[in-house]
């Protein structure tokens, strides 16, 4: 990089630094943490899509695709589901959470059921999250010390510092405008590095003999179960389904932006807008992947590069595999691209990591000061409630930042654990809200049994849970069914469990204004999502014979 590069990554601190003072008259928690009720469509759609497609996946699904063994298109299977889940959150989720006015998810469940079921989720939501964000954070700052050669040290603190300045004083809207912003920048680096990786490729002479065919399958219709059966057809329409159903609808991160909308059509406008368009992104990651990768095939000083950046950087990968692919894209833009864009990718990077820990960071807040602190009769004064939840935005900062230095570096076997986690509860928490919902025969007995056996037993049988603590049950479920084991194990255990427990009072939520109308199921949105979703199909069969 040179003094235009930096420039450019100067520039883009300062203008998110002031991005923040712009947004900072906040009275109130619906103006902090739901930006007044007052947003659009279009930037909420743009930040729900980068807080989903975050640095990782910039950094990690194009290397999965053109690199990494055993890898290809099939990443593409990840999209297959979303269309129907925006589907069910239309319908289903949105109408009784955004016309009970919370502002923590949680509340509701604690109107339902208890307080502590309310708890429950909150504090695996904030322990969860919190850790997870702060390995995405230290991944990210990691792999750019790589190519930058500054240390880890400085990247996490300019990753994280600015958007916890940005986030505490402006809130919501610096949160959701920023993510848009960041969004835009993002999809541009794609084009940008699709475009120049293809020119290159052509000048290298291209390849003889096309895109390598075992990369190009996106569909196989295994179950995903036993060695090696991955990314099966029915285990990501199936598991996904359920997987994008919670965390869109259920999880305080997402739900958050859609509680911000001005109204019900506005949610339904965004819904759609995400269902249609991260199909398209994603498809632009993946072709990228394949485009890069190519590139390594006719160009060995492009490998060479990559091993070198490995051995210097990670010597016990690259002692185990010779080579860590997700240095493909930061080596390829040091590599390949002129001074400027270099500055616009590392833009891309640090924008893409700091639109996943903005929102964490503000969502945390937000449970933590509704949950805790804003919770019973007596609620807080209007200047107490910002200031704690001011307070909460740097807490929880300070906490990303702190689990990215100690639980980063340490042991692979923290990343491990902390996507085991996330598997296993987006089921039992989906479960959770519909019976909220729906159900007047289960009590907050079963439900929090309900709840605890699913991500109990749904540990158990998870296969990174076994390699952690070397236990072999003689199979391998792929670990995307989790999110369907776990629905089914805390429907089924809650009825159960309330059944012999039927004594105790079963709450009501009249308070609540959640009833679904017959104007909410949306024939025309429906109507849009499943021609598409049948498109996406079609299209993604023929993938092999469209790029072969």
């Amino acid at each position: 990089m040179n003094w235009l590069d930096y420039g450019i990554v100067v520039f883009y601190i300062i203008f998110f630094l002031g991005m923040g003072f712009f947004f900072k008259d906040n009275k109130d928690s619906k103006d902090y943490f739901l930006g007044g009720k007052s947003m659009g469509w279009f930037p909420l759609s743009l930040s729900t899509m980068a807080t989903q497609l975050s640095a990782i996946s910039f950094i990690s699904a194009p290397a999965f695709v053109g690199l990494k063994l055993g890898g290809g298109m099939k990443w593409l299977t990840f999209e297959f589901a979303v269309p129907l889940a925006m589907i069910f959150i239309m319908i289903i989720i949105i109408p009784p959470l955004f016309r009970s006015g919370v502002v923590s998810i949680y509340e509701f469940v604690e109107k339902r059921f208890s307080v502590s079921t309310r708890l429950i989720l909150s504090v695996v939501f904030q322990i969860s999250r919190a850790l997870g964000t702060g390995v995405m954070v230290y991944t990210i700052a990691i792999i750019l010390q790589a190519v930058l050669d500054i240390d880890f040290v400085y990247t996490i603190l300019i990753i994280s510092v600015i958007t916890i300045i940005y986030s505490w004083q402006g809130g919501m809207k610096a949160v959701v405008w920023g993510d848009a912003i960041q969004m835009i920048i993002l999809f541009a680096g794609l084009i940008i590095c699709l475009y120049y990786g293809w020119t290159l490729l052509q000048e290298h002479g291209g390849l003889t003999q096309g895109f390598p065919k075992d990369r190009l399958q996106v569909i196989d219709f295994n179950f995903g179960i036993g060695e090696g059966n991955e990314y099966g057809f029915w285990p990501m329409i199936i598991g996904g389904f359920f997987l994008y159903a919670s965390y869109y609808g259920c999880d305080q991160t997402q739900a958050q932006r859609l509680l911000s909308a001005k109204n019900e059509n506005t949610i339904r406008t965004l819904l759609l807008a995400n269902g249609l368009l991260r199909f398209p992104v994603v498809l632009v990651y993946c072709i990228m992947g394949l485009v890069i990768g190519g590139l390594i095939t006719v160009a060995p000083d492009f490998m060479e590069e990559i091993a070198a950046t490995t051995q210097r950087y990670f010597p016990s990968e690259y002692k185990a595999n010779g080579i860590k692919a997700d240095l493909m894209i930061p080596v390829f833009i040091m590599k390949y691209l002129p001074h400027g864009l270099i500055g616009i990718l590392m833009v891309g990077i640090l924008s893409a990591a700091m639109s996943s820990l903005s929102s964490t960071v503000n969502s945390l807040s937000a449970v933590t000061v509704e949950d805790f602190f804003n919770r019973g009769k007596t609620k807080l004064s209007a200047k107490r409630y910002m200031l704690i939840s001011k307070g909460s935005v740097v807490f929880w900062g300070a906490i990303c930042i702190a689990s990215a230095f100690l639980f980063g570096g340490s042991k692979s076997a923290v990343i491990e654990i902390i996507n085991a986690i996330g598997s296993v509860f987006y089921g039992p928490v989906l479960v959770t809200f519909c019976l909220a919902f729906f159900s007047k025969k289960v009590n907050h007995i079963g439900m929090n049994v309900g709840i605890i056996s699913a991500v109990l037993i749904n540990l158990i049988f998870s296969s990174t849970i076994q390699e952690i603590f070397h236990i072999d049950l003689g199979f391998n479920i792929f670990w995307i069914w989790l999110n369907f084991t776990g629905v089914v194990l805390a429907l089924v255990v809650a009825y159960i469990v309330s059944a012999m427990t039927s004594k105790t009072k079963v709450k009501g939520i009249s308070n609540f204004n959640i009833a679904i109308k017959k104007s909410d199921f949306l024939i025309k949105e429906v109507y849009i999502l499943v021609i598409f979703f049948i498109v996406i199909l079609v299209f993604s069969y023929f993938i092999p014979s469209i790029l072969g």
